[in-house]
């Protein structure tokens, strides 16, 4: 009687057992068997042709085709990527469900619950099973699946790294020199205010002003907004004016001012914000975002925060009727670092 009442305690419910188990015809006909096999393999092998085709599709297909069906109009070359890629990847799962329902072991298994912790001969155990279940998979037997599926899957990875690698110019030394290390910054071109384009006088500036500005020939790009956005977020400066006897200027900086009169990008060497809150005494520029402090009376040199490098600074001049002019482009790339750019030409403190 105890022993009843010891059962019914641990187990609540009569343990019905495993059910009686049924071969799979794929077990006990060879041919059956074979032919699952080249059906799975099948599924796998497709995969790198329609990755390729994705490929080919993504390059070759002008994007200027359509498709017109019952009121659709669409791309031709996205309905044809999405096909592609979507069909690979169907393919993929395809081939893993009927490997598993055909060909993987069948034999249902069944354990008691434990605890979560697991005892070292627990772990020994789980590894045993994960041999096993390596095993049940029949891929050491079932060569041509693990050939195909080996190829197939890396494939997958061919239409992803296309598209990223075709999401712009390849950031080669050439095309950094050609597109972010320069603005449209160059000898002659006039300062003019940011906001209404009006040349700046030198004999106009007080001693302390600040002036928000921008390059003269901004004003071509008014027909394109995004060239002009572009051109603005590397081209803003900031004009200062400052006492010649309370700042450094190196000598190989002589020429770049026009009696205490410097021009320096308005975008910040940390993560690129636009700055203009001008400390006059110090003569300090802030950054709103992360407080990095630069030196304008210096250079443009980091004093606090987590800028690393200098802001840079434009050289200017003046035309004949005492307008500022810029000398040449920056001499330096603008704007926050990367790990690419030559920081060699970097203003740093005592630099001539």
């Amino acid at each position: 009687m105890s022993s009843d009442l010891e059962v019914t305690h641990t187990h609540p419910v009569p343990d019905p057992g495993i059910e009686e188990h049924v071969e799979r015809w794929a077990d006990v006909d060879p041919a059956a068997s074979r032919r699952a096999e080249r059906q799975v393999a099948a599924c796998f092998g497709a995969v790198p042709l329609l990755a390729l085709g994705f490929v080919v599709v993504y390059f070759f297909v002008p994007k200027t085709w359509a498709v017109q069906f019952a009121g659709l109009h669409a791309p031709a070359q996205h309905i044809w990527l999405g096909l592609l890629g979507g069909v690979a990847i169907l393919l993929v799962g395809i081939g893993a469900v009927q490997w598993a329902r055909l060909i993987m072991g069948d034999h249902e298994i069944s354990e008691e619950r434990h605890p979560a912790g697991s005892d070292p001969a627990a772990r020994d155990e789980a590894l045993e099973e994960v041999h096993e279940g390596i095993a049940q998979s029949a891929l050491p037997r079932r060569k041509l699946i693990g050939k195909t599926l080996m190829v197939a899957l890396p494939s997958l990875a061919l239409p992803a790294l296309v598209t990223l690698l075709d999401m712009g110019p390849w950031p080669g030394p050439g095309t950094r020199a050609a597109t972010i290390e320069r603005t449209i910054w160059a000898e002659g071109v006039h300062l003019v205010t940011d906001v209404t384009y009006k040349r700046i006088k030198a004999v106009d500036m007080a001693v302390g002003e600040l002036v928000n500005a921008a390059p003269e020939n901004i004003k071509n790009l008014e027909h394109d907004p995004a060239a002009k956005a572009a051109a603005t977020a590397k081209a803003a400066i900031i004009i200062v004016r400052m006492d010649p006897a309370t700042i450094k200027i190196p000598a190989s900086r002589k020429d770049w001012q026009v009696d205490g009169i410097l021009c320096y990008s308005k975008i910040c060497t940390h993560v690129g914000c636009p700055i203009s809150l001008w400390e006059q005494q110090t003569h300090h520029l802030l950054c709103p975002c992360h407080q990095s402090t630069f030196d304008l009376g210096n250079s443009g040199v980091v004093v606090f925060g987590p800028a690393a490098r200098s802001l840079p600074q434009l050289p200017i001049t003046t035309d004949s009727e005492g307008y500022l002019v810029a000398r040449s482009d920056f001499t330096v790339p603008v704007g926050p670092s990367y790990f690419e750019r030559d920081s060699s030409h970097d203003y740093k403190n005592g630099d001539n």
